[in-house]
């Protein structure tokens, strides 16, 4: 036999399995039902759920195919390696549902792309339960005048099994006095043994039965309850409720010990025959003797336990009420107590993840993971919205079964702008009042290669002194990348240019790894002033990103050329000549005037002249400035007639250099000093000329050049807004000014002379202000006056407001 039962499910397996084939289903969702029955082995193949998903069994591990499901997965498994679906535990039927159609719903899932299907697997029945009494044995006291047709409830036979198998029909051993009928119940039908016979006490005071219940089992199970009748005197009338049937709603949740209902039986009868005791009837379900308790002298049902309406809607109490008369007469009444429900369960959230880590260049829609809500409250109760904390780049897609969400992408995802979300998901009931529950998704946002590097500031500017040494660091580049690992490993390179005149790079070196720039010869101010080279940064993203900045390199003099002297100078190269001075000269009278100039710029080419030797310190002066002899005194008839002075010529550098002239000077009489002037004056007077006018010409040329520089570069830092910051490169050493100064305060003003010198080893770096003139004790306000004086000497007039 229980091989023909194995074959009948077989064969209704292959029915569902046809038909779940000629279902049409897409890609995102589909159903297909197989049915098995209980207590098949574990590894008992339910269906090739691949093959009729129309799926390709060889990706199926690759796609992670798996059941993502309730608890009930545990009793199932696929194998991914040919797509089966198997039993993994012993199934109960009876365990595991209450209903007569037992369905478990699993929910399987692969993945690239995301696929959901829905299979529903029905566990059919077998008669593996006999029917079972609440007890082996039932006693009655009858009395002997009881009516004909006078029935009496017998205990109800239970079968777990489903309908098919459960009771089917009693059986009841042979007696003159008594047969069986039934009554149908809500579930199935309820014995009564019935009076055909009137008793004899006197004849059998004793009468045992036999009652046999069948199932519908092929082969048939059967249970029995032995019944024991005991025959008494007289007690002619039964107790009577007041309703035969007591109906009250309940609320959920209600308290221990509130009283429910009181049920109400009167008897005509007096003393002992009319006092009545009440009970619950005992064929009633396990769980409502641990509800509900019955005060059997009151009548009163009152809560006992958990009142749950999840766990049981409406309960149907059998009440008997029984007096006390020989024998006792007793009568039912049914009492119908139907649970409201309250809004006492919290929604619940099942979050399936299926990415933690989820790509920044994810497209909008991409499914971050599954998400299913439950509520256990029924009606609004039951009805529950889900919503997202917002601003968080995601969104909600509802799926087609009820309850069922996707999170997707909402927007295109940025690391750098937020790496990290914490997603709160939501659930609400739509009870009085709304019950919430809520569950954080964390999301990691992985970083793509979409952010170039970034120059701080472009164009750079670069202050290098000149005879810098080769091979030495000038200056250093830094660029930034927003993005993360590889994707922000910056290297750094030179931009070759074509070897044209102006082309440095060919001179210049970079470390790729951390942007320092090397010159790989010395630069001089006299030949070169600016020049301009590129450095382009990568990252070591695929693909690689790269930006360029503009490097802007301003050559600053230094004191490396000394005074070259122009007058006087004789035909073998020497500075030294012979002046004749008439005897009757007057103090001032100009004896001669040394000429010298400087290639450098600035104080470096600012000349200051100083007697070093003379042989006689009260007859001759010398200009500071000019250069220029003078006589301090008449001659007299003690002087000497002939006189040496050894000039010195310093530029005004830190480092001063110097040069040296001879002058000297024969006293003689008037009129032989006025015949070699006369002689020098006709041969030297068109090479004086010459030299003056070349001299004049190099002169205004440098002193136009830097006085052009200086204005341009006030100009520039005046037009700067107030609010500018400068960013200077590392390792600077600037003293504040571009020159030395003489500085002096006339009422609110202060006034600067200011020479073009840079003090040795100092720096001006790009952005800041030391290509203006920077007064160290800055104000908010100032503006700025500049007066040109001797060609090369400034004058700086700053005006200040608070």
């Amino acid at each position: 036999m229980g091989g023909k039962e194995q074959r009948r499910g077989l064969e209704y397996w292959w029915i569902i399995r046809l038909f779940s084939l000629l279902v049409c289903f897409d890609r995102v969702s589909a159903q297909i039902r197989y049915s098995i029955q209980e207590g098949v082995k574990e590894g008992f193949t339910v269906g090739n759920v691949a093959k009729d998903l129309g799926l390709d069994v060889s990706t199926l591990k690759e796609r992670r195919f798996r059941i993502v499901s309730g608890s009930n997965d545990a009793l199932f498994q696929v194998n991914q390696n040919n797509g089966v679906l198997y039993v993994s535990n012993t199934i109960d039927r009876e365990e595991l549902c209450d209903n007569v159609v037992c369905l478990i719903n699993l929910k399987l899932v692969v993945e690239n792309p995301l696929e959901i299907h829905y299979v529903g697997v029905e566990i059919a029945d077998i008669n593996d339960n006999s029917p079972t009494f609440p007890e082996k044995e039932q006693h009655f006291e009858i009395a002997e005048h009881t009516a004909i047709g006078t029935r009496f409830q017998l205990h109800a036979a239970r079968d777990p099994d489903t309908a098919a198998h459960s009771v089917r029909s009693y059986k009841l051993s042979r007696d003159d006095n008594f047969e069986i009928d039934f009554r149908k119940g809500d579930e199935d039908n309820i014995p009564f043994l019935v009076l055909k016979k009137p008793l004899d006490r006197e004849s059998k005071q004793t009468h045992r039965l036999l009652l046999t219940a069948i199932d519908g089992g092929n082969p048939p199970k059967s249970g029995s309850l032995n019944i024991s009748i005991t025959v008494l005197d007289s007690n002619d009338n039964r107790p009577v409720f007041s309703q035969d049937t007591y109906v009250i709603t309940l609320q959920e949740n209600t308290a221990p010990g509130t009283i429910v209902l009181r049920v109400n039986a009167t008897d005509l009868d007096e003393a002992l025959n009319g006092e009545i005791e009440y009970a619950l009837g005992k064929t009633l379900k396990r769980r409502v003797y641990d509800i509900f308790q019955l005060d059997k002298i009151t009548g009163e049902i009152s809560v006992k336990g958990q009142v749950d309406f999840e766990d049981t809607e409406v309960f149907k109490l059998d009440v008997q009420a029984t007096d006390k008369g020989q024998p006792p007469l007793a009568a039912e009444s049914r009492v119908v107590i139907k649970i409201q429900d309250v809004n006492d369960n919290k929604p619940e959230i099942e979050i399936t993840s299926l990415l933690n880590l989820v790509p920044e260049d994810s497209k909008p829609g991409t499914v971050i993971a599954l998400i299913s809500v439950t509520d256990r409250d029924s009606g609004p109760n039951g009805k529950v919205t889900v919503n997202l904390s917002e601003n968080v780049g995601f969104e909600l897609k509802p799926s087609i079964q009820e309850n069922m969400y996707s999170l997707v992408t909402k927007a295109r995802l940025d690391r750098e702008e937020t790496y990290f979300y914490d997603i709160t998901i939501t659930a609400s009931d739509l009870g009085q009042p709304p019950l919430f529950a809520s569950r954080i998704l964390n999301v990691q946002v992985s970083d793509v290669n979409d952010n170039a590097p970034e120059f701080p500031q472009n164009p750079l500017e670069l202050y290098l002194m000149e005879n810098n040494g080769p091979g030495a660091s000038i200056l250093s580049v830094s660029a930034t990348d927003k993005d993360l690992n590889e994707n922000a490993a910056i290297s750094y390179n030179l931009v070759r240019g074509d070897g044209l005149q102006h082309d440095m790079s060919a001179f210049l070196n970079v470390n790729s790894d951390n942007g320092n720039i090397y010159a790989l010869k010395s630069f001089d101010f006299e030949t070169m002033k600016t020049f301009k080279f590129h450095v382009v940064a990568t990252d070591s993203g695929t693909p690689p990103l790269s930006s360029n900045v503009t490097v802007n390199v301003y050559i600053l003099d230094q004191n490396d050329n000394a005074p070259v002297i122009l007058y006087p100078i004789n035909t073998n190269g020497s500075a030294e000549c012979i002046e004749e001075v008439p005897r009757n000269v007057n103090p001032g009278y100009l004896v001669s005037k040394v000429r010298a100039y400087d290639a450098d710029i600035g104080y470096n080419g600012w000349l200051l002249f100083s007697l070093q030797e003379i042989t006689d310190h009260t007859l001759f002066s010398l200009d500071r400035y000019t250069g220029q002899v003078r006589t301090l005194r008449s001659f007299t008839e003690t002087d000497e007639a002939q006189h040496k002075m050894i000039i010195l010529i310093k530029d005004n550098g830190n480092t001063s250099l110097s040069a040296t002239a001879t002058v000297i000077v024969h006293v003689v009489e008037p009129k032989e000093a006025f015949a070699a002037s006369n002689t020098k004056n006709t041969v030297t007077s068109e090479d004086d000329n010459n030299v003056t006018f070349y001299l004049i010409i190099t002169l205004g040329s440098v002193s136009g050049l830097f006085l052009i520089s200086i204005i341009v570069l006030i100009v520039m830092q005046c037009s700067k807004p107030s609010d500018y910051t400068s960013k200077y490169l590392q390792d600077t050493n600037y003293d504040g000014t571009l020159c030395h100064s003489i500085q002096y305060r006339s009422g609110d003003k202060r006034y600067m002379l200011v020479g073009p010198r840079m003090s040795i080893g100092s720096t001006i770096v790009p952005g800041s202000n030391g290509n203006t003139l920077v007064v160290p004790d800055r104000r908010s306000r100032a503006s700025c006056e500049v007066r040109v004086q001797n060609n090369s000497m400034f004058f700086l007039t700053l005006s200040e407001t608070d």
